[in-house]
């Protein structure tokens, strides 16, 4: 592929990251070999690399060429995240396209992505670790939605796009979904993007725009992995399935919420920190979206700045406007006819059953 002259003119009226040729890329990463390789997903590849002139130590996303997004999404991460500076995010180094390739060099993180030690068998990560690192995320995202002169929307929070540094400091990465919009506004499209497990109800539906309610729904489930150390869908052991929220609503609903808290910890835990994670945790997950805290409401809470909110003792069934033919006459309850949008419980929705099977069926791929 030969370089892109508009690509190259956008990136370089930042300031910031650098173009690498492609050449250095490749010798870093021994030529993008298996041994380097750190990590893959729906995007591509990650390989640790050395820039021997410089004697830098990096990660090189790499890509994928079958991804039908990778060139959006690579132009959008490296607009974006150049921008973006706060401790709690990952720094992109610098970027390449060249030789068929879309490349992206960040700061090497060396404790990986949290998903791999949340789950760990070998490195149980202690409470202080993980209440640094909620704290760390929420940190972060109210920088992106509050604290810039732009909202972002983040789009695809999860443990494995959440970095951890050496001393296991929190730096939130993969902005290749993310978008930039004036505060208070949505983002215009209600495509869905994101990764199934994380991705708020009215996404999944397609029955409202991404918002910074969206990306609060991400960081509940989060907090929640964090405290229970538990996936956002949980097998039975009848073969069933029941969503993470569930799950943790219904000890919340009896006043056993501690019971939810990771068992591997043997109790070493901080019981009023774990259970304001949970309560937290619930409330930005909350199923319907103008319930749910922005940033700023969640972080006082989180930090001991303001109470605990008082949620229903059982998980609520959410509302949806539901879009219709504006052709088509809708009958109601007294007789008279309406067009346009309908208003309807989950529970007598055809696309979902009335518990908490929406979640159910997100557990999986990137879209």
């Amino acid at each position: 592929m030969i370089a892109d002259p508009s690509i190259d003119y956008e990136f370089e009226k930042g300031r910031g990251p650098r173009r690498f040729p492609y050449g250095d890329l490749a010798d870093a990463t021994n030529g993008f070999s298996e041994n380097n390789k750190l990590g893959e997903g729906g995007f591509g590849s990650v390989y640790r690399g050395v820039i021997k002139d410089e004697n830098i130590h990096v990660a090189v996303k790499r890509v994928s060429k079958e991804s039908k997004q990778g060139k959006k999404e690579y132009i959008s991460e490296v607009k974006i995240i150049s921008q973006l500076r706060h401790r709690n995010l990952v720094q992109l180094t610098g970027w390449c396209h060249d030789h068929g390739e879309f490349l992206l060099v960040y700061e090497l993180m060396h404790n990986g992505s949290l998903d791999k030690h949340l789950y760990s068998k070998e490195n149980l990560l202690t409470w202080q670790v993980r209440h640094n690192i909620a704290l760390g995320l929420g940190s972060a995202l109210l920088y992106l939605h509050e604290e810039w002169e732009k909202c972002v929307l983040h789009r695809d929070i999860k443990p494995s796009n959440i970095m951890l540094d050496a001393s296991f400091n929190a730096k939130l990465g993969d902005f290749g979904l993310a978008r930039l919009i004036d505060h208070n506004q949505d983002l215009e499209t209600t495509m869905a993007a994101g990764t199934k497990g994380y991705m708020a109800p009215e996404c999944v539906l397609g029955t409202a725009n991404p918002s910074t309610q969206s990306d609060m729904f991400s960081l509940g489930i989060v907090l929640l992995e964090i405290t229970c150390g538990r996936l956002p869908i949980m097998p039975q052991h009848d073969q069933k399935k029941v969503s993470l929220v569930e799950w943790v609503w219904d000890f919340y609903g009896k006043n056993a919420l501690l019971e939810a808290v990771d068992s591997r910890l043997n109790g070493d835990f901080d019981r009023d920190e774990a259970e304001c994670f949970m309560v937290v945790g619930l409330w930005c997950a909350h199923p319907e979206k103008s319930l749910r805290p922005s940033i700023k409401q969640a972080m006082s809470v989180l930090q001991f700045q303001a109470p605990l909110p008082i949620l229903p003792p059982k998980m609520p069934v959410p509302i949806y406007a539901i879009p219709v033919d504006p052709n088509v006459q809708l009958h109601t309850s007294s007789g008279a006819t309406s067009s346009g949008v309908a208003a309807v419980p989950i529970k007598s929705a055809p696309v979902l059953p009335s518990d908490s099977s929406w979640l159910l069926k997100q557990q999986g791929n990137t879209f």
